[in-house]
């Protein structure tokens, strides 16, 4: 039993988890490291984590004898199938009591399950997101625990500690809520991440399209763009991309091929908005946008035959700067707005007590996309924790009322142009239509309701009060049941 000496383990030496290890080394925590291919456990020992505490296991049996009790082991492995294996793996060695953490990026449903499954055999489960790329695991990351709430209080200190932190010294992790609640709000962060870069990369070709910027022209306006309300680690990332050399000389970012990857968090999160019937659409374009530009060889074909516009002049190009900076402001605010939305019915119809002003805290610093924004959102919540939608606080609402304009030329600007921009226009579509208290959604019910006998609610009688109209005279008076198209 004397040595079981270690704080915790962590089985999966790659990147991420290679640099988590170091980051809980450097906050005095004594970490065991396992990996499948066992020799690379030897190599971390001998290169990265030469000279620290960090343990090297050759088994999981042996990971195992090193932990203190309750024993905390931390999954950094491939979200799937992989998760499942290494649990049935390491089960055998563990006791109630003990800790199972899956940081990987698992889908929420797997955690649901696997909260589940594990209490049932006196196994504590967390899973948790981890965001902010390499850089953020050795040195802060944003972390997002979910799942067993009794494991909570036996991570807690060790979470805390490696997060980044805000201003003040508060950490970006605390607890998000029960089963797959954490995986959850890391889904929703990365389809934020999606619509934020998407909305980035519109910006740049309009004023790429626009104004003929040059490549150091848009590190300069990027750069500016950065120290104002736009303050955030993408566009300041997106200023220096734009300042990089090739081996030539020439810009880099002109060097390389327009199709856009993905893993896949974005369309889950948009397959979650469809499910619970909520409006994500900016985040939906974003995934859509990726799904075009992996078409290069078609849009190239295209390019030949379907004719671009006769181009716009812009003569006044601050102006159009500014227009584009303020559109790009509102659009990132209706993103987050229908983030949070998402969110809301998500722990609603999931029974979690979401802290919605604590996800916001979480997401100020460590992750892909922390910002200054943030601070405004947790704001928002702190002055009305039952805030229904982001967009009718004081402080998000006088920004679009005061910037829409602007947001309205820069679209119409894009339109002129030729320029492609779903993120910037779903956002104001979106805008329009929170905002407009008549839909014609009276006309829709009114063609179900003629082709399908699927009824309709009318102004002048109480909610909840179904009819239907016989509209040529030769149908039923019977209406559908149970069909929702």
């Amino acid at each position: 039993m004397s040595n079981a000496t270690c704080d915790i383990g962590l089985i999966g030496l790659a990147v991420m988890g290679q640099n988590l290890v170091l980051n809980m080394n450097d906050h005095g925590f004594k970490v065991a490291v396992f990996n499948r291919t066992v020799s690379k456990v030897d190599e971390f020992i001998a290169h990265e984590a030469k000279g620290t505490e960090v343990v090297g296991a050759h088994s999981v049996e042996e990971l195992a004898g090193l932990l203190k009790r309750p024993r905390r082991v931390m999954l950094m492995v491939k979200a799937g199938d992989t998760v499942d294996q290494m649990i049935d793996h390491i089960l055998p060695y563990l006791e109630k009591g003990d800790i199972v953490i899956d940081g990987g990026n698992s889908h929420y449903p797997d955690s649901n399950r696997r909260t589940k499954d594990l209490a049932a055999k006196g196994i504590l489960f967390i899973g948790t997101g981890v965001s902010g790329g390499e850089e953020g695991a050795r040195f802060g990351p944003s972390i997002m625990p979910g799942g067993n709430p009794e494991a909570w209080p036996h991570v807690k200190d060790i979470f805390q500690a490696i997060a980044a932190k805000v201003e003040d010294g508060t950490p970006c992790c605390d607890w998000v809520g029960e089963n797959g609640a954490g995986h959850y709000v890391k889904m929703v962060h990365n389809g934020i991440e999606y619509g934020d870069m998407q909305l980035i990369c519109e910006a740049y070709q309009m004023l790429k399209d626009g104004l003929n910027s040059s490549a150091e022209e848009l590190a300069d306006i990027f750069a500016e763009w950065n120290k104002g309300e736009l303050d955030s680690f993408l566009i300041e990332i997106t200023a220096q991309i734009f300042a990089k050399k090739d081996e030539d000389g020439e810009p880099m970012v002109d060097k390389i091929l327009d199709t856009a990857g993905q893993k896949g968090t974005g369309k889950w999160t948009g397959i979650s908005a469809l499910d619970l019937g909520m409006p994500v659409t900016l985040i939906g374009e974003a995934v859509f946008a990726r799904c075009l530009s992996a078409l290069k060889d078609e849009r190239v074909a295209a390019s030949k035959i379907l004719k671009a516009p006769v181009k716009a002049v812009i003569t006044d190009k601050a102006k159009f700067i500014e227009d584009v900076r303020r559109a790009l402001y509102c659009s990132k605010m209706i993103s987050y707005a229908q983030g949070y939305m998402l969110l809301r019915e998500a722990g609603k119809e999931q029974g979690w007590n979401l802290n919605m002003g604590g996800i916001a805290l979480m997401w100020r610093g460590g992750c892909i996309i922390r910002s200054r924004f943030l601070a405004k959102i947790k704001d928002a919540y702190d002055k009305n924790p039952k805030l229904n939608n982001l967009l009718m606080d004081d402080f998000f609402a006088g920004v679009l009322n005061n910037y829409q304009d602007a947001w309205r030329r820069a679209v119409v600007h894009a339109i002129e142009l030729g320029v492609p921009t779903p993120a910037f226009s779903t956002a104001l579509a979106f805008f329009d239509g929170y905002r407009t208290d008549r839909l014609p959604a009276n006309l829709l019910q009114a063609q179900r309701d003629f082709f399908g006998a699927h009824t309709y609610e009318r102004l002048d009688k109480p909610r909840g009060q179904f009819f239907h109209t016989n509209w040529t005279g030769r149908g039923g008076r019977v209406s559908s049941g149970t069909y929702n198209a």
